[in-house]
């Protein structure tokens, strides 16, 4: 049989390569910088709290007063599903999901109720005396140190030091510095997931300076390069768009050097910079998902995680008894319980609105409030549930056999995606291990938490058993 000619080629291979060159120069410096989701865990929320309140076990309190709250404002599954308006998905009775939702937001908040704590020097602490902040800068490092020796902090903890403006930034870096200082002679390491916030950024020069700062903290304590990673508060229009009218925030995350691990959002601060009155200042009005919007855009790929923000309507009633005094009145507790229902449905349509866009985080600012972020996050990746482990078992089966007869699969990042959906809702208590099981995954591969690994271990089985 005559082998077949070559058909003839203007381009020798070699000029190809030269042509190629600079695009996979490219394709390189592409993709440095869009690594896309590294399946980590990323807690569903961000509690902030005065750095003068704050001590070892503050997570465990806030569970507690949590737990206080739920069991007073929703005796029961179906009173909780009304005052919130919770809706069963179709096919699941309402009073089944409703249980099962009551269920699970009391499990967390018995077991933990907060996934990451934000000490706060900033707008939850004010300006004080330096003596008085350099206090409790120390103080609140040796509450941190004696959390790590009693496993009573939180899976994810950090710090939001005071804005490196002009009259703020030596005050701000002293703070950090007194903090880190104590809590690593104090116990020789930092705690997982520990990260600094900067707060109303508005120019790259201010992310490099605080880069800079843990740079040279990291080699003074003796800390591994990199172990003290930061995040950015985007709450000024200046963090959206630069003066020249071009997004802001790659430049404003290239500048923290490879330290930046999130970017949250402060709906108050940026629709008041914006000009919004206080009481047109939500999460949901259009200048706040117009910002975050860009965020999504800028920043996808990349792997900063991304935060929305908080609800400011608190879950508490009008009435309080005063300690030694007459019990409330039935009105007085129909009152509070009327109020903080209020509260809890504005949360939960918050947190349910922000998961809908693709934000995963958010801020909550008080014990009462974890109940309905938990409650919004459990309904939310419930009820998708059936359809993402239908798509996720082919979508997994498909890619599988691609590769096993060497077809190119260039669809990775859809698959970590799907798999990240699970991920999250495993992380965070909303799907159970058996539940997850439905995706034909076995444990030991969502706990690799890659889809490349998972597809790995596949093709390594089927080419085993194909070989035996």
């Amino acid at each position: 049989m005559k082998k077949k000619k070559a058909p003839p080629l203007s381009l020798a291979a070699a000029a190809t390569r030269r042509l190629l060159g600079p695009l996979r120069r490219a394709s390189a410096a592409f993709a440095r910088a869009h690594p896309g989701d590294s399946g980590a865990r990323q807690p569903v929320h961000t509690v902030y709290g005065g750095a003068q309140l704050f001590r070892s076990d503050s997570a465990l309190r806030l569970g507690m007063l949590a737990l206080k709250a739920f069991a007073e404002h929703a005796p029961s599954p179906g009173a909780f599903a009304a005052a919130i308006g919770l809706e069963a998905p179709e096919g699941i009775p309402p009073a089944e999901f409703a249980a099962t939702i009551h269920a699970r937001v009391k499990a967390k908040l018995e077991h933990e109720p907060v996934e990451d704590y934000r000490i706060d020097f900033e707008d939850g602490y004010g300006n004080r005396p330096d003596a008085e902040e350099d206090g409790h800068a120390q103080a609140a490092a040796h509450e941190v140190a004696r959390g790590m020796k009693e496993a009573a902090l939180p899976p994810f903890v950090g710090i939001r030091i005071k804005p490196l403006s002009p009259e703020l930034a030596e005050r701000s870096l002293r703070t950090l510095d007194l903090f880190v200082t104590a809590l690593v002679r104090e116990t020789r390491r930092l705690p997982p997931g520990f990260v600094v916030t900067l707060p109303k950024v508005t120019m790259p020069e201010q992310v490099g300076a605080l880069a800079r700062a843990l740079a040279a903290l990291e080699a003074r304590n003796r800390l591994g390069r990199g172990a003290l990673r930061l995040e950015l508060m985007v709450e000024t229009p200046q963090a959206i768009l630069n003066g020249s009218g071009v997004a802001a925030l790659p430049a404003l995350v290239a500048a923290a050097s490879g330290r930046c691990r999130g970017a949250h959002f402060g709906t108050y601060d940026y629709t008041a910079a914006c000009q919004i009155t206080a009481f047109h200042q939500t999460m949901t009005h259009p200048a706040c998902e117009f910002a975050k919007q860009v965020m999504q855009v800028v920043l996808a790929g990349s792997g900063v995680e991304l935060s929305d923000g908080a609800t400011n309507l608190m879950p508490v009633g009008p009435y309080r008894s005063a300690p030694g005094g007459p019990p409330l009145t039935q009105e007085q507790q129909l009152r509070n319980r009327a109020a903080v229902h209020r509260a809890w449905r504005l949360h939960f349509d918050d947190v349910r609105s922000s998961l809908r866009n693709g934000y995963y985080q958010g801020w909550d600012l008080h014990p009462a409030q974890l109940v309905t972020r938990y409650a919004a996050v459990y309904s939310f990746f419930l009820e998708g549930l059936e359809t993402a482990s239908l798509r996720l078992r082919s979508f997994v089966d498909k890619a599988a056999q691609a590769t096993l007869v060497g077809d190119v699969f260039d669809d990775a990042a859809t698959g970590q995606g799907l798999l990240n959906y699970f991920l999250r809702g495993v992380g965070c208590g909303a799907i159970t291990e058996d539940e997850a099981r439905a995706t034909g995954l076995t444990l030991a591969e969502l706990r690799t938490r890659s889809f490349l690994r998972i597809l790995q271990g596949r093709r390594a089985q089927r080419g085993a058993s194909v070989s035996r």
